[in-house]
């Protein structure tokens, strides 16, 4: 009997070790096949970010709520919301105009058409449905891996791709460019603010609903893997 409970047991630990934590997942997404993808997909991965970054506003005021006093969280919703650290951009936003980051994204992904954007709007709200069904304190959590490197490296690696010539791309562009600008400075950047909250494995669900989500606006992610397959 103790030997079966041992061996149990063990598998259990086993079944619990293996499962991806949320850096494997940066890395996934980090090494899909960015630099092949065409212009209409990158606009469906614009589209796809926007939900994302409703998310990111909701998860940001869920942190702010939970620590109303920490003054670095305080400063980092200032740089995300009802802010003009991305004004101007044309078709966009005006000079000096203060949007919250999510606002942005929504008014560029209208400056383009798409085909099937019932599905992707369906993915869209199943997306914000599932990470609005995880808890508080992993969402505040996940924050700091946002903001510091996981996004950055991200949007690093989305800005393979080749081409951005249009309007909405060339905001998106814009704004993948001024988030690693803003993250990864060493003086007072959005990861320093973040690193009050500690990371763990309870916000790797809301990383692997962004890789899904990705692989749902763009369905060759999913099917081609990684450039190193």
């Amino acid at each position: 009997m103790e030997n079966r409970w041992s061996e149990a047991y063990g598998s259990v630990v086993h079944e619990i070790d293996s499962k991806p934590c949320y850096t494997d997942i940066i890395d996934r997404i980090c090494g899909m096949r960015w630099p092949t993808l065409s212009e209409d997909e990158i606009f469906r991965v614009a589209r796809a970010y926007h939900f994302f970054s409703i998310q990111f506003r909701e998860c940001l005021e869920v942190a702010c709520r939970l620590y109303p006093n920490d003054a670095n969280l305080k400063n980092l919703r200032l740089e995300e919301c009802d802010t003009a650290n991305l004004s101007p951009w044309p078709g966009v936003a005006d000079p000096g105009e203060k949007l919250d980051h999510d606002a942005f994204m929504e008014r560029l992904i209208r400056l383009q058409k798409i085909n099937e954007i019932d599905d992707l709007n369906a993915a869209g709200e199943a997306y914000l449905a599932t990470v609005r069904a995880v808890n508080d304190l992993a969402r505040a959590k996940a924050i700091a891996s946002y903001e510091d490197t996981g996004l950055s490296k991200v949007f690093s690696a989305i800005l393979q791709a080749p081409r951005w010539e249009t309007p909405a791309l060339r905001a998106f562009q814009h704004f993948l460019r001024k988030h690693i600008e803003f993250d990864t400075d060493s003086d007072g950047g959005h990861g320093l603010l973040a690193r009050t909250l500690s990371p763990d494995g309870t916000i790797t669900p809301l990383w692997q609903a962004f890789e899904d989500i990705l692989k749902r606006a763009v369905p060759r992610l999913a099917r081609d893997g990684s450039r190193a397959d």
